[in-house]
């Protein structure tokens, strides 16, 4: 069985990528002209990306930036900080300037919000994501740490923050989870924060190319309305195995044995063509195969949840890679997923299930990451499971009702028939920021653009 780590989050559960190999029913751009239009859902996705976007948010010390792909970056710093790193024991100084986005009003009053964010991080900087918002009751939250980010770990090591509440909310690792949904208390509105850090007296800066959030008011359900099958189609994405790196590496999640998240997101980051460099891989054992899924764990790796399973942690690696793009959402129904693929889009997605809830999968589990890459003519679910015993073994294809029911649920039962959560839908999407006009009409289509 898989032994990704339960994530300790009110969702309880971790990231699934698939990826797969083999011919398509139908080419890609063709079917992608035929992605249908979509109406809004219990999910309200927002992003600031642009340069306009970026000069209409609050700076202190922050300046936007132009060109082929705008971001935000030190200008003047608006101050020094001290920074007390809880993993390393080390206080260091830093200088900092703050953005403050505009206020946004969630189409949909939400439960849970979830943050992302895309940023080139050089050593010597790293940045800090706060989330602040309002409730249908009019009060305000105070400022949460939604993440400390940086692409490496010899400056700080990247972590969530717990112990965050304010009597209402809670942070569990990632998400901005109401306490008690069924009182009818929804967050409203929402700000975002970004505080960037550099080494003093010097001109570097972090480069923060997108920032948002996913918020969602998913009802409490077991089961979920099946969707239709309406497309035969499967990409040809690399294929991991993270068994094949059980016992290495142990100080990141225990080792390969609980890599679902980051070895589902090295698949899909080399379906899009980028790998990491020889220099970033010299510090990996030579004796060990498929090095740069080891350079995903360790890029991904929460200090603070002691695991790779962090979602936002995961499209921030995703999203340094050269011009790619990478938020974290909800989706709806396997026809978001059909759409995507049409566009040649394959997404990772996150569930939990007992063993005779997935037909062939062959393990139950509180939590894993898979990448789906396609279906077959009878609409049935073509993933790459990275909890495989080896790299050729990856391809899957899994009962469609049966994948649909343990993605979607928001609650399900444990192997003592306890109750415990579900993902609700979760997954990450990467795509390259020159994309193709199908695959920006798709990304439109599900509210991500």
């Amino acid at each position: 069985m898989p032994p990704a780590t339960p994530r300790r989050t009110v969702l309880a559960a971790a990231l699934a990528a698939a990826a797969g190999t083999a011919a398509s029913v139908a080419p890609a751009a063709a079917l992608a002209d035929e992605a249908p239009s979509r109406a809004p859902g219990l999910v309200d996705n927002h992003f600031w990306s642009t340069y306009t976007d970026w000069r209409c948010g609050t700076a202190s010390g922050t300046r936007a930036v132009a060109g082929h792909r705008p971001g935000l970056v030190i200008d003047t710093p608006a101050g020094r900080t001290d920074y007390a790193d809880p993993h390393t024991g080390r206080t260091s100084t830093w200088e900092y300037a703050t953005w403050t986005s505009p206020v946004h009003t969630s189409a949909v009053p939400a439960t849970e919000v979830i943050a992302s964010w895309n940023a080139h991080t050089p050593p010597g900087t790293w940045i800090q994501v706060d989330l602040r918002g309002s409730y249908g009751d009019g009060t305000d939250t105070p400022w949460f740490v939604m993440g400390r980010w940086a692409s490496g770990d010899a400056d700080i090591r990247r972590t969530s923050v717990d112990d965050q509440s304010d009597g209402k909310a809670s942070i569990w690792t990632d998400t901005f989870s109401v306490d008690d949904p069924a009182s009818g208390l929804r967050l409203l509105s929402y700000q975002l924060r970004l505080t960037l850090h550099r080494t003093p007296g010097t001109n570097l800066t972090p480069v923060v190319r997108r920032l948002g959030a996913m918020a969602s008011d998913i009802p409490d359900r077991f089961t979920v309305p099946a969707s239709l099958p309406g497309l035969a189609h499967e990409l040809t994405v690399p294929r991991y195995s993270q068994n094949t790196h059980v016992g290495q590496y142990p100080e990141y999640d225990n080792g390969g044995e609980a890599w679902c998240s980051p070895t589902s997101s090295q698949m899909i980051i080399e379906y899009w063509d980028r790998r990491p460099s020889s220099a970033d891989l010299a510090w990996v054992n030579p004796a060990f195969a498929d090095p740069q899924v080891c350079h995903a764990a360790r890029s991904t790796y929460d200090y603070q949840y002691a695991g790779c399973g962090n979602w936002p942690f995961n499209a921030a690696y995703a999203a340094s890679y050269p011009d790619l793009n990478a938020v974290v959402t909800r989706l709806h129904s396997l026809t978001d997923l059909e759409t995507l693929i049409r566009a040649g889009i394959p997404a990772i997605t996150s569930q939990s299930f007992l063993k005779d809830e997935l037909t062939g999968a062959g393990y139950g589990t509180s939590g894993h990451l898979m990448t789906v890459i396609g279906f077959t003519e009878d609409g049935d679910v073509i993933a790459n499971d990275p909890a495989s015993p080896d790299n050729e073994a990856v391809r899957r294809v899994y009962r469609r009702r049966e994948w649909e029911n343990i993605w979607l649920r928001t609650k399900r039962y444990d192997a003592n028939g306890k109750v415990r959560s579900g993902t609700g839908g979760v997954c990450y999407i990467f795509w390259p920021v020159k994309s193709a006009p199908s695959q920006h009409r798709a990304l439109r289509s599900l509210g991500l653009l």
